[in-house]
């Protein structure tokens, strides 16, 4: 199907590469999906979006495949998220018409992951941020290690927590979603096990042993599965001083309607508490885009309501309405920040809560413009397993 390449960006590099950037393991009764831009911790471009698309519908329609599973290459991470500093690269030379289809598939996967057929396994080893997080939570299985540090950082380079975000974070305990997107914060595998965005954990050292027991299955059925990565599985708990013992404070705090509301919380806790951690939330915050944090705490609060389809329709028209510098260019401008000169002292516009209005937010949850394409998810053909 030559279509199918003529809709990726002009960017992408020759097939050779692409198929060097999404590896595939094949076993008796399963594949791997590896991503593979180590030198980027796995940073997702246009084409390994594609690329995905393509493997997994395939695999779904191939009835020797039971099950599959995605991976990271590298030792230090499962995926760091979209290539932000590529799509800021592609919006300085003009090309926002490749940013929407990179969008587009990344956010056509995630449905697709969501609403798979065949159990997945997501072996969440060392950094899963962001997009990362987004192309792998809503799969059946999510297998955490000693090593994984899961964040949605997407506030501080002044964009919101994209790819699905708003629909698992908002099922997290109490107000916890609110709080990890506002702050950026990091959890480790123990404390995503015990809010459920794992469904196991292992220590890393177990890791081969656990692919070689799932490399020998043959079966599709979930119960098989879950009890074969169980089988090296670790008992374990968030430690002493994780953020997950906070979450009766959090849910006080956390739990405010507005982002000025949190903020004067904070403020009076720090204040009044010698624990220090009140001001070390709020230093995360002040340094996040006004703008970003109002829009990503009504995204979450409307995901609570929505479906996982709901919630990418919406996701996608506002990731769009930041690349389109409309209302700001704190997109740009965050990327420039910190991770392009990363002199870390953006110029965020506005530059403070009381500067964004009501209007700026209405525009990222307002329809798409009816000469965009919106967001086509094959919902009618896919039905969310709700």
């Amino acid at each position: 199907d030559e279509r199918s390449f003529s809709a990726l960006p002009s960017y992408a590099q020759p097939d050779y590469d692409v198929q060097q950037e999404v590896l595939v393991e094949g076993k008796a009764n399963s594949r791997a999906a590896i991503l593979n831009r180590p030198s980027s911790l796995n940073a997702l471009t246009a084409s390994m979006a594609a690329r995905l698309n393509r493997l997994y519908e395939s695999w779904e329609d191939n009835s020797d495949i039971g099950f599959v599973i995605m991976k990271g290459a590298s030792d230090a991470a499962f995926c760091s998220g979209t290539d932000v500093i590529e799509l800021n690269r592609l919006l300085s030379e003009g090309k926002a018409q490749e940013c929407k289809v990179f969008f587009a598939s990344l956010y056509k996967f995630v449905y697709v992951l969501g609403t798979y057929l065949k159990p997945h396994v997501a072996i969440l080893d060392g950094v899963a941020m962001g997009g990362g997080a987004g192309i792998s939570l809503p799969g059946m299985f999510r297998l955490v290690t000693d090593r994984t540090v899961f964040s949605v950082p997407e506030v501080q380079i002044g964009f919101h927590p994209d790819l699905g975000a708003s629909y698992y974070l908002s099922r997290l305990p109490g107000y916890l979603g609110e709080y990890l997107a506002l702050t950026g914060d990091k959890l480790n595998g123990a404390e995503m096990l015990a809010c459920n965005l794992a469904t196991h954990y292992s220590i890393k050292e177990k890791l081969p042993w656990i692919e070689e027991r799932l490399g020998n299955l043959r079966t599709d059925d979930p119960a098989v599965i879950g009890s074969s990565l169980s089988q090296y599985g670790s008992l374990v708990y968030p430690e002493n001083t994780s953020v997950l013992h906070k979450i009766q404070t959090i849910d006080e705090i956390f739990g405010c309607d507005t982002v000025e509301e949190i903020v004067e919380a904070l403020e009076y806790k720090a204040g009044d508490s010698a624990d220090k951690w009140f001001a070390s939330v709020l230093d995360k915050i002040k340094e996040a885009s006004p703008l970003s944090l109002k829009v990503t705490l009504q995204s979450i609060r409307e995901g609570r309501f929505q479906t996982l389809d709901q919630c990418l329709t919406r996701e996608y028209s506002t990731s769009l309405k930041f690349i389109s510098k409309q209302v700001s260019d704190d997109f740009c401008e965050g990327v420039r920040a910190r991770l392009v000169d990363k002199d870390f002292a953006p110029k965020w516009n506005p530059s403070s809560l009381e500067g964004v209005t009501d209007d700026m937010i209405g525009y990222f949850f307002s329809p798409i413009d009816g000469d965009e394409p919106s967001l086509d998810l094959p919902v009618s053909i896919r039905e969310p397993d709700v």
